[in-house]
């Protein structure tokens, strides 16, 4: 039982940091809050993470329900979820993802800095489409089971802890890690993120042909 639920938080964990991408939120993070001190940045980065915890785990628990009231069949969102996480890595590939973070970051300063945490930090760069497509995708292969719902929650909590300490630690981890190494880690995780995609496809395929 504990080695099932260990291997479905890993899964989970896995496939969530791969569509987030903590490492990723550096330089977005610095660019949203350059105007603030390091206390405003810490209360900044704290409530973001709350409020993509909130959006993932409404989606983890309420989505099923969701997908039973509009009629769509869990292996109809399997398709279409995955073919919208390629969508993503596809931009990932292509290094046009970095850009449109960039310019959104640059939107949110413009249009004022009150909300930063909500947007664009929470929505859309860590409690995006994806993230909560893929969030719907787990949830839904778990038909219910409080083990592997459990499991799901406990991945959340981990990649949106990693995304905390990502942006207390910003400076530094766009330091160490670079422009040039961020792009490369980008383009790599691109490709594991459209392996996903493609088999969240081939599964809701075979699901609805079988």
């Amino acid at each position: 039982m504990a080695t099932a639920v260990f291997s479905d938080f890993v899964a989970a964990f896995v496939t969530l940091f791969v569509v987030v991408e903590p490492l990723g939120l550096a330089p977005v993070f610095l660019a949203a809050t350059a105007r603030h001190s390091g206390a405003a940045r810490a209360s900044i980065a704290r409530r973001a993470c709350l409020y993509a915890f909130l959006i993932l785990t409404g989606a983890a628990f309420g989505g099923a329900a969701l997908l039973r009231v509009m009629g769509i069949s869990l292996p109809a969102f399997r398709v279409a979820g995955g073919l919208l996480l390629f969508s993503i890595a596809s931009e990932m590939v292509l290094g046009v993802r970095i850009g449109r973070e960039s310019e959104t970051a640059q939107q949110a300063l413009v249009e004022g800095d009150r909300h930063i945490a909500a947007f664009p930090l929470a929505i859309p760069l860590m409690a995006g489409p994806g993230a909560i497509t893929a969030t719907l995708l787990i949830a839904g292969e778990a038909r219910g089971d409080p083990a592997q719902l459990a499991a799901l929650i406990g991945a959340i909590l981990a990649v949106l802890a990693l995304c905390w300490i990502v942006c207390r630690l910003a400076t530094g981890v766009q330091r160490l890690v670079g422009s040039s190494a961020s792009i490369v880690m980008e383009k790599l995780i691109g490709v594991l993120l459209a392996s996903l995609a493609v088999q969240f496809v081939m599964d809701g395929a075979r699901s609805l042909f079988s």
